[in-house]
């Protein structure tokens, strides 16, 4: 009887000795094959040759092939239809779908009202995307602010000139005192000039500052022009003490014309006191005028009464030589009443720093600033005249907050009974003033009636004449009461309420009840800061008290020659 078997692949070394299960893949009817009973023990050690493929290995590696083509078609296919889904859901964005103008007004705001201009927000905003790179770039008052100096070059500014397109351009020239580029130093400020005279009809603020008169005059010789729009004007000459044939003024600034000038800050700048330059001004700030050079004190007052608008007025550093013999007399009198007062409603700070306290006396006396609200004083020798005309400035009005003394003498009885007259002071700086002890700090502690009781920042920097009980018992007397002392809001249980409006409401009902005695003798402000630098009185476990009661405690001990404290 013949037997046929499947095709089963010949025993090796390396198959498994155990017999394999018949398999129906490419299962064929093979012809029996006659074995030889003596020879042949196995049935795996039959040998069976394969059947012949009807597919070439040609044909299948180019089928193959074909399929990778296909797979790396639709793979790039699928990697563009990603991309454009990506795309349409990023335009369903909000922030992508806002208007080019509404963006270019985004921008200008974020860029513009962070004060300082920081170089670089709009590059940033830039590498965003294309979109608001074009839009950026299609922003005018991004670029409107314009500096040449060491650090920013004429083409950068020349770039930012273009984009800026039409609209108003701040400019800033800035070459310091620095040696390394002296030399060099006119060449560049001519190309600067020579770049933006053809834009000065659109100028908003313009900013010079040199090393010497010679650089000024120079630039502003050939930067000629009307200047319709010009708000802002600085002229800054570092070697201020300089004496050269370039210290003659010279021909009007703008041939004169500079109808909307509000601000103007000159140091060491002779610019021949043009009146017409200075009118209307809101803020007029001069420095660095010495000897013959500084102005008089009957010209400072022709410029403010041409300045009936001016809120903010600041001298510093210029000498008490008068330059004009036919000066108005100085008023040694303080209390003889001074006819035809300037009356300055809208200024709120002055500031004198070594301006000579002739001059500062003399415009002291001739303006009225029933309005101001910072003052400053330093290096004025004796400014108890000053105190005094302040106080009688107080008798009317005189809503000041800031009060700011540095280096000065002055009678402290004068000085107590000008804070007497300031409810509203908030900050009390005293530098360096020998005059002050324990009388200003006990006037400040009495409370018949509460002298300056607003007041909650006090400097004593560098005052070395109180003691330590004067200023303790000044912040004992302005720490809040016990409040046990005083009669309670609610009287009874019943009266509480759970409610925070109702219990608000019920405070300011209480509060609209009070009569004007008890607003008179309520408490003074607690005092939030105090600075005790340079007080060798102080000890350090004075100051752990002050820190106990006080928010805010600065204290720093005075040193030596090398840097080292000088006390222990």
């Amino acid at each position: 009887m013949s037997t046929s078997y499947p095709a089963r692949i010949p025993a090796s070394a390396f198959t498994s000795p155990r017999r394999r299960k018949p398999s129906l893949k490419n299962y064929g009817h093979i012809p029996p094959v006659a074995l030889k009973p003596s020879r042949i023990s196995n049935v795996d050690d039959v040998y069976v040759p394969r059947p012949p493929t009807f597919m070439s290995i040609s044909f299948l590696r180019e089928a193959i092939s074909t399929i990778d083509v296909k797979m790396t078609a639709l793979v790039k296919e699928r990697a563009e239809l990603e991309t454009k889904l990506e795309t349409a859901v990023r335009l369903q964005s909000p922030v992508l779908r806002l208007p080019s103008e509404l963006l270019s007004s985004i921008f200008s705001i974020g860029v513009l009202g962070m004060g300082d201009n920081d170089p670089v927000m709009v590059p940033t905003l830039m590498l965003v995307c294309r979109y608001w790179a074009e839009v950026a770039l299609n922003t005018p008052t991004l670029w409107a602010k314009i500096s040449v100096s060491p650090h920013d070059s004429l083409q950068k500014a020349q770039r930012r000139l273009s984009r800026s397109k039409s609209c108003p351009l701040h400019v800033t020239v800035n070459f310091g005192a620095r040696i390394e580029y002296i030399q060099s130093i006119s060449e560049h400020i001519m190309h600067a000039m020579d770049l933006f005279r053809p834009a000065l009809w659109r100028m908003k603020s313009f900013s010079l500052t040199v090393p010497n008169r010679h650089h000024a005059y120079t630039a502003l010789r050939n930067f000629n022009g009307d200047a319709p729009i010009l708000e802002n004007l600085s002229i800054h000459v570092h070697h201020s003490m300089q004496d050269d044939p370039y210290s003659k003024s010279i021909t009007p600034l703008f041939n004169g014309c500079t109808p909307s000038l509000r601000s103007c800050s000159f140091t060491s700048f002779n610019f021949g006191w043009d009146l017409a330059t200075m009118k209307g001004l809101r803020v007029l700030k001069l420095g660095g005028y010495f000897n013959s050079y500084t102005p008089s004190a009957s010209t400072l007052l022709d410029i403010l009464r041409q300045c009936p608008e001016l809120e903010e007025l600041a001298l510093r550093n210029m000498s008490d030589v008068d330059s004009n013999p036919c000066a108005t007399v100085i008023v040694e009198d303080m209390d003889a009443p001074v006819m035809n007062k300037i009356h300055l409603a809208r200024l709120k700070k002055m500031s004198f720093y070594y301006s000579g306290i002739a001059h500062t006396r003399e415009l002291v006396s001739h303006i009225s600033f029933p309005n101001l609200e910072s003052l400053e004083l330093a290096y004025l020798e004796n400014a108890t005249s000053l105190l005094h005309l302040l106080y009688v400035q107080a008798l009317t009005r005189l809503p000041l907050k800031s009060l700011r003394i540095e280096s000065c003498l002055f009678n402290e009885m004068k000085f107590v009974n000008l804070i007497r007259k300031l409810p509203s002071m908030v900050t009390l700086e005293l530098v360096d003033v020998e005059d002050l002890t324990y009388i200003t700090l006990k006037a400040l502690s009495s409370p018949q009636p509460w002298a300056c009781s607003r007041l909650e920042n006090v400097t004593l920097d560098g005052c070395t004449s109180f003691d330590w009980d004067s200023l303790r018992a000044f912040v004992e007397s302005r720490l809040p009461a016990d409040p046990h002392a005083y009669k309670r809001y609610h009287t009874s249980a019943a009266s509480l309420s759970s409610s925070a409006s109702t219990a608000a409401a019920n405070y300011a009902r209480m509060k609209s009840r009070q009569t004007g005695q008890a607003a008179l003798l309520a408490a003074p402000h607690r005092v939030e800061m105090i600075d005790v630098t340079r007080c060798n009185q102080i000890s350090k476990e004075m100051v752990q008290w002050l820190r106990m009661y006080v928010a805010s405690v600065k204290c720093e001990p005075a040193k030596g020659i090398w840097g080292e404290p000088a006390m222990t």
